[in-house]
């Protein structure tokens, strides 16, 4: 009878670990704006990610810049950072995150015959030129962001340094066209799908383009931490999996009409504001979100010339492709 009751709980246990191990593993995205980050639209279309509820399940989350997910993954809130270039380099040096691994990516800026990034001023404003910033309020969403950095870059090649010449004040994207229109900042980052406002573009008109201060930029890349990866590698291959599928799809043209549909729904706005989107007029998509590691390499020496990190990172080390690429492969 002991045997017996101890055969019973040995088999119990059986069962209850297996369970526990085929349970679904929880892959947080992080995501900054809507419809240019992967991680605000991947939901809308789970139909075709095979994979989740069985091996993972997804849980999108949103964060006001790039910064802020360094604190989120060093706490493990956060299982996949969309991390911006500039912000690379503070995870690895500044924050000691030197297990982080860049695993994919979202988009680049500046590739020739897509959209670039505009920075704006009022129509009827008083600034005509770069120089004419000195002294001025400039806007940026978040101090050390993607675009805060790129501005940086474009007013330094005038002239202009922070503090000394301007002054930085930190804004939420939608609320970018009500700064400029109130003169609370005279230049403001117009990043999509805010810089196509038709309200914005009856005052406001660019400045210059991104590409104009720092060429091509790999603007985002995913990044996961390594012991994450290491533990989960097959769920991480089926999740990319799903995420490449439903990236192809939003590239297809064939489904362009669908896609608007669903940016028109998770934006409350008209659905003839998006025909741009992932067309040319919009930023580049690699379809199997593999990075620009040269691009990359230039954009991360960038923030260390700008101050914001001792010494620049050799991207090559820390990327781990992999995982897309072989969830790459399934699709083929």
């Amino acid at each position: 009878m002991r045997w017996s009751k101890l055969a019973l709980l040995c088999v119990c246990a059986l069962f209850v670990g297996t369970a526990q191990a085929q349970e679904p593993v929880k892959i947080r995205v992080a995501w900054v704006a809507p419809l240019a980050n992967w991680g605000s639209i991947l939901a809308e279309k789970k139909d075709l990610a095979r994979h989740a509820g069985t091996s993972y399940v997804m849980e999108p989350v949103r964060y006001a810049g790039t910064p802020l997910m360094i604190t989120a993954l060093a706490n493990n809130e956060l299982e996949i950072a969309s991390v911006a270039y500039s912000t690379l380099g503070l995870a690895v040096q500044n924050a000691g995150m030197d297990d982080l691994r860049i695993i994919g990516d979202e988009f680049r800026d500046g590739v020739a015959g897509y959209y670039s990034q505009e920075y704006m001023v009022l129509k009827d404003g008083p600034i005509k030129q770069v120089e004419d910033l000195k002294g001025k309020v400039v806007a940026t969403n978040t101090v050390g962001s993607a675009v805060d950095v790129a501005m940086r870059a474009m007013l330094r090649k005038h002239g202009l340094e922070d503090k000394r010449d301007y002054t930085v004040v930190e804004a939420p994207f939608p609320t970018m066209r009500a700064m400029l229109a109130e003169k609370k900042a005279m230049i403001i980052p117009g990043v999509l799908p805010f810089s196509l406002d038709p309200e914005l573009r009856k005052i406001a008109q660019p400045l210059f383009l991104q590409r104009d201060a720092i060429g091509v930029t790999d603007m985002i890349v995913w990044t996961a931490r390594k012991p994450f990866l290491d533990k989960n590698r097959a769920v991480m291959v089926d999740f990319m999996e799903d995420v490449l599928r439903v990236t192809h799809w939003y590239l297809d043209p064939a489904n362009h009409k669908e896609v608007i549909e669903i940016a028109a729904r998770l934006t409350k706005q008209p659905p003839a504001q998006f025909d741009w989107l992932f067309t040319k007029q919009d930023a580049y998509h690699d379809p199997n979100m593999m990075p620009d590691l040269a691009a990359l390499q230039a954009n991360v020496d960038l923030t260390r010339d700008l101050g914001f990190v001792r010494s620049s990172l050799d991207v090559k080390k820390i990327a781990d492709l992999s995982i897309v690429e072989e969830a790459a492969k399934r699709l083929r």
